[in-house]
């Protein structure tokens, strides 16, 4: 992961605080917001229509501007943005598609969902990422996709597997659903293959009030068939050979609409998620100056050398500690919320027990689950609150608890 040089930011007059540090809130900045939120949702009543009207077509335009796609496809989460875009994709039953050990459930399930067949491959150790050596291992003559995920703050090696998708004749598809703000060489992530997503979910560095996501693609046959699927499979350059026809299903879709409430929040809150980036990265850099030399502390977040300029986005501060369950047992007591980013690698998830994998097949990934852990980090977090975090994970270990 990327370390951010500390910046004038972190040096606020914010003194330690005595209480709870959240793993998450949004309750100040929303509060901030609300006027805008307001605003647009007194359209979406106006207008009367609540999904997959004018308000998300809004939100659709500014994202694709935001991030430069040419195409983006509001839905109703994350993990139907993946399914649909695997479908759109041209995925087909018994397709296998390769996938990191290490990841959200949805991942693997979205390919599973998409009828095809998740293969795991293992993760370099430092970003967290599928590794482009045993994604190459992984292949085989069902292989149709590769879909590496950009965790973290980084993206995956994205020029390595953009020439392993080639010499094999494979798809690219990113699951970059906490990349947004992330760029390789100035193309945003989800860009760089056939396609990607983005997820909405109200943690996310970019976040609704409820569940939402998108579509990122620059092809316009993904964009017209990844249309078509999230509103039962009607619409768009599909019903051409129909003309006066504006119902007839000609795919098998679902129901997979973003409402327009979601949308007003998001158009809200993009118009500031340039500053909520930076202000990530300067609490980043405040965990990161502090953190530094405490005993117990193994890794923090640092850079993966890449082959062009990228730009690292904190969606979440992963540390690997020592006796990790211990530390989040005594960071609870003390009212500090952490999150495990994973507790259980993908292939050794019981829904995947049919695939034969077992304990020790990707000992990075594993490693991972045992030894990290997610500290708060979100906007309204102040220096106050980090100082007291990191004063709390300094004496957990000064008093001799198996440093």
């Amino acid at each position: 992961m990327h370390e951010v040089p500390c910046s004038s930011a972190v040096g606020i007059d914010d003194p330690p605080e005595g209480g709870a540090v959240p793993f998450f809130t949004q309750a100040t900045s929303f509060a901030d917001l609300w006027p805008t939120v307001r605003a647009h949702c007194d359209e979406v009543i106006d207008r009367g229509k609540y999904s997959h009207g004018g308000k998300v077509a809004e939100f659709e335009t500014a994202l694709a501007a935001w991030t430069g796609a040419r195409h983006v496809i509001g839905v109703n989460s994350g993990t139907d943005a993946l399914v649909l875009l695997l479908r759109a994709c041209g995925l087909e039953p018994g397709d296998e598609v390769i996938v990191p050990a290490f990841s959200f459930i949805a991942t693997a399930t979205s390919v599973s969902l998409a009828h095809g067949r998740p293969v795991f491959a293992d993760i370099e150790p430092d970003s967290y990422a599928i590794d482009p050596r045993r994604a190459q291992q992984a292949i085989t003559a069902r292989t149709r996709a590769i879909m590496p995920v950009h965790l973290f703050c980084q993206m995956a090696d994205m020029a390595a597997l953009d020439g392993l998708a080639r010499e094999h004749g494979l798809t690219l598809v990113e699951d970059s659903a906490e990349a947004i703000g992330m760029r390789w060489n100035g193309t945003h992530a989800g860009l760089l293959g056939a396609g990607g997503v983005l997820s909405f979910f109200p943690t996310k560095t970019l976040g609704a009030i409820g569940d939402a996501g998108a579509i990122l693609t620059d092809d316009p046959h993904v964009a017209e068939t990844a249309m078509a699927l999230r509103h039962h499979g009607r619409g768009g350059r599909t019903l051409d050979h129909f003309p006066g026809i504006s119902n007839l299903t000609v795919i098998p879709g679902t129901n997979s609409k973003m409402d327009d409430f979601q949308a007003a929040v998001l158009l809200a809150k993009l118009a500031h998620l340039e500053h909520a980036i930076q202000r990530r990265a300067d609490l980043a850099a405040a965990y990161t100056e502090r953190l530094a030399d405490v005993p117990g502390v193994r890794r923090l977040p640092t850079a993966v050398a890449r082959p062009v300029p990228t730009d690292p986005v904190f969606y979440v501060y992963l540390v690997e500690v020592a006796d990790r369950d211990a530390l989040t047992r005594y960071l609870d007591d003390h009212g500090v919320g952490t999150e495990i980013y994973y507790p259980t690698p993908l292939h050794l998830q019981p829904c995947f027990a049919d695939l034969g994998y077992g304990p020790g097949d990707f000992p990075n990934a594993e490693a991972a689950c045992e030894v990290s852990v997610a500290l708060p980090l979100h906007p309204d977090l102040t220096i106050g609150q980090v100082d007291r975090v990191c004063a709390l994970i300094s004496r957990f270990y000064s008093e001799g608890r198996r440093a």
